[in-house]
């Protein structure tokens, strides 16, 4: 894949380019280089103006609610059925980091992708998350004791003997 390393404050973040940027938008800044021509900066930003510079990082906040109040009252269809709630750009990056640790992504991966410098800032950010399924593992931790001592049972039936059961070795 092809990566790509943007200098945030204090930290690296490394973007996968293809997960970035639609194909659409890459074919418009291509355009847009070959209509400036050598005049086009080698600033290998991944959004930019029709000049090859960096867009204002407001411009794409605003782009956000431009973008849902479009979906929201679009001008030749009927509206949506179930409109999107109103929602800033950092909005979409918690989304973003929430929902891959809830799939248990590990922290140092999301940390990475959210840019900050050291897993130990996504773990104060975000330990609500993860507190709230850390209540599962014991659920899991459960199923998978009993899925592996049915399976011991059912070898210790086979097997000739090999000494005391675990369980006679702890203490009641």
């Amino acid at each position: 894949m092809n990566r790509r390393r943007l200098q945030t404050s204090g930290s690296r973040l490394c973007v996968g380019r293809r997960q970035v940027v639609a194909q659409a938008p890459r074919r418009r800044q291509m355009a847009d280089q070959a209509k400036v021509g050598e005049a086009w900066p080698d600033s290998r930003y991944v959004f930019t103006t029709g000049l090859g510079e960096p867009i204002y990082p407001d411009t794409v906040t605003q782009l956000t609610g431009k973008v849902i109040r479009a979906y929201n009252a679009p001008d030749s269809e009927k509206a949506p059925a179930k409109p999107l709630p109103h929602a800033r750009l950092d909005d979409l990056r918690h989304v973003h980091a929430t929902l891959l640790l809830i799939a248990g992504v590990p922290v140092h991966v999301v940390a990475e992708r959210l840019g900050h410098a050291d897993p130990a800032i996504t773990l104060r950010i975000y330990a609500h998350v993860i507190r709230t399924h850390a209540a599962g593992v014991a659920g899991i931790f459960a199923a998978a004791a009993a899925e592996s001592e049915s399976a011991n049972a059912a070898e210790d039936e086979t097997d000739e003997d090999e000494g005391p059961e675990a369980s006679a070795l702890v203490p009641s």
